[in-house]
């Protein structure tokens, strides 16, 4: 998944960032083979190691506690409160995961965007898929706090404030004002 960034003359876009990783969490959420450490060949897919190997109870442990763990940081660091949150943006691993991070943050669920029940976990597009699905909601100013976790184990949070009018948007790029791809 990516995320088309540009400059913005309003001084909106990211304010804060945070990055983290521990690898000891490499044994609960990984995958074999890829990259540069095992490139893939056809041994390596006949042997089916480009599939994610996962802990379930350990994964889901790390991921509510350190999802909530950096999206605190990010909001202590920047003077944040949860009324002054437009959305939360996280992951889209497990709606308990989700639901769990908003409770810890102090967010209503309906400043939470959900796309887990249309799309399921698409491991690191799923806050791409969930900014593209609710670009029409947003608008300019808003103040978003994404969340994240993944292999290794890997956390991250940022915190930005949106630049435009996602609706408008949403009919110059042919989506219509619904944001699906069909006219409004």
């Amino acid at each position: 998944g990516a995320v088309l960034l540009e400059p913005s003359q309003s001084g909106d876009g990211i304010m804060d960032a945070l990055i983290r990783s521990d690898g000891a969490g490499w044994i609960h959420l990984h995958q074999k083979a890829g990259g540069s450490r095992i490139p893939a060949s056809k041994e390596s897919v006949e042997a089916r190691l480009h599939y994610v190997h996962q802990e379930g109870a350990a994964v889901y442990k790390f991921a509510i506690a350190k999802m909530a763990e950096v999206a605190g940081e990010i909001m202590s660091r920047n003077n944040l409160r949860a009324d002054m949150i437009d959305w939360l943006v996280p992951h889209q691993a497990n709606k308990r995961i989700i639901e769990s991070t908003a409770e810890r943050m102090g967010l209503a669920m309906d400043k939470v965007m959900v796309t887990i029940n249309k799309y399921g976990n698409t491991t690191n597009a799923t806050i791409p898929l969930s900014l593209w699905d609710y670009e029409p909601q947003l608008k300019a100013g808003n103040r978003m706090v994404l969340a994240a976790f993944g292999g290794g184990f890997t956390w991250a949070g940022v915190y930005l404030t949106w630049a435009y009018d996602g609706a408008k948007a949403g009919k110059l790029n042919g989506r219509g004002a619904n944001g699906n791809g069909r006219a409004s």
